[in-house]
């Protein structure tokens, strides 16, 4: 880094009509050099060579204040370029240095000391709550990166209900808010622990993940026998240590590098990295949609029969999808706080179903429009229907989209095929059904019909 003093004169320089840097006094010669160019070739200086291009391009004199990347630094310029019949005529001056660009302080971070005080050991996850982190001291609860990262959260831990039947760390996940005390164990173990967590924020200020603490307690531990004895068993921990671990991390060093936490970076570039996140996470997905795959084709496959409730449920996975929806200006409208559809199936799994249900909705839908989950009972079963206003599915086409790796149209952009015929798998093992009404351009209906809620 070269000394720059405000009191030094102008360096002039020249810009050829093709972009080349010509001419330059040596502090701009040594400026375009630490930006990657060189005399002879293309002017390296983003912010300036933008200048020179509009003043050749409208044949007028451009001069203005810039501020330009070098090395850690920052420099603040005062630019002039004069275009000429040759080219551009360049003066600089200024050239104050300025302090080195620093991430916007994350107040949950601040916090974070706080949280982990006692701690026996913490996690971190992205936005959509996949693990991004753990701590060295989870070793002791048979929980290491290679095991941990990428996966869901709530394939770490089992959450239990407290003594008033309630779940703090449900309430507030779908709304971004720090939660304390839930009581939970260790699913590799089987350690009683309590997890507290509070949300933390991106560059934009925007909902990033969970920095989150967890504390042994003295709860009787649950008996966990982690021995895998079937091949297919096998099968799934072999790909889970081949591809989750890789991918998890390659999401979240894009995200990072997307969210410019270590210094700004060209546009392009983080828009690169925002498109190999979101190639990670679709690779994800498929792994889930494998691993849920053998899990539902298993003979013994019995999900659990607990009393729920289909409205509570789908409003939580209408909450796990609220940004997505946003971003493509897509309203969901989710059943109101009152309304009730007791039934009786797997909490994790009907969520599962509701989360695939209204996310091919908001995929599916066009810009600005609306998807609409509503619920009703009939004769002893319960029913919850995910309603879009999309280009609709024709009758031929109906019974195949819930056949294996079936998708209407291949070429549009979507999932690995497997998400409607997992569901409806699971929708049938728990004792109901998942059908569908639609015709072309008048959107799609699917319904979710469960057994009603047993007493």
């Amino acid at each position: 880094m070269s000394v720059v003093d405000a009191g030094l004169p102008p360096v002039h320089g020249f810009i050829d009509r093709d972009g080349r840097l010509v001419d330059a006094g040596p502090r701009l010669d040594d400026l375009n050099t630490r930006a990657g160019g060189a005399l002879g070739e293309p002017f390296a200086v983003p912010q300036v060579a933008v200048l020179a291009r509009l003043a050749q391009r409208l044949g007028i004199t451009v001069a203005r204040h810039v501020q330009v990347a070098d090395g850690p630094d920052e420099l603040e310029l005062w630019v002039r370029a004069d275009p000429v019949e040759e080219g551009v005529r360049l003066e600089l001056g200024g050239w104050k240095l300025r302090a080195p660009w620093t991430p916007p302080v994350d107040p949950a971070r601040r916090d974070r000391d706080l949280l982990l005080q006692g701690a026996d050991w913490w996690w971190e996850t992205d936005a959509t709550l996949r693990l991004t982190a753990v701590a060295a001291e989870a070793a002791r609860y048979g929980v290491t990166p290679e095991t941990a990262l990428g996966k869901p959260l709530a394939s770490l831990f089992a959450l239990e209900m407290d003594a008033e039947g309630a779940m703090p760390m449900l309430g507030v996940l779908t709304v971004h808010q720090p939660f304390e005390g839930q009581a939970a164990t260790v699913r590799a173990t089987g350690q009683a622990v309590s997890l507290s967590a509070n949300p933390t924020l991106n560059a934009e200020g925007l909902f990033a993940g969970y920095i989150g603490a967890v504390r042994a307690e003295t709860r009787e531990p649950q008996p966990v026998d982690d021995r895998i004895t079937d091949p297919l068993d096998a099968f799934s921990a072999r790909l889970d240590r081949a591809l989750r671990t890789p991918l998890g991390r390659i999401i979240a060093n894009a995200d990072s590098i997307h969210a410019q936490t270590e210094g700004p970076i060209r546009r392009d570039y983080a828009e690169y990295a925002s498109d190999i996140a979101s190639a990670g996470r679709h690779l994800l997905g498929l792994v889930d949609d494998l691993v849920d795959l053998q899990a539902v084709e298993r003979p013994d496959f019995a999900p659990a029969a607990e009393p729920i409730d289909l409205a509570d449920i789908g409003r939580r996975a209408a909450g796990l999808l609220g940004v997505r929806a946003a971003e493509r200006g897509v309203k969901i409208d989710a059943p109101q706080d009152i309304d009730r559809a007791p039934a009786t199936g797997e909490f994790k799994r009907v969520l599962q179903i509701l989360v695939n249900l209204i996310g091919n909705a908001v995929r599916y839908s066009p810009d600005g429009g609306m998807v609409w989950i509503r619920t009703h009972r009939d004769r002893g079963t319960a029913v919850i229907i995910v309603a879009d206003q999309g280009k609709g599915i024709a009758p031929e086409d109906q019974a195949r989209i819930f056949e294996k790796f079936e998708r209407i149209d291949p070429s549009e952009p979507g999932g690995s095929g497997l998400g409607l015929y997992i569901a409806r798998r699971l929708a049938r093992a728990m004792g109901g059904d998942l059908t569908v009404d639609s015709a072309p351009g008048q959107g799609a209906r699917f319904m979710l019909t469960l057994p009603g809620a047993v007493g």
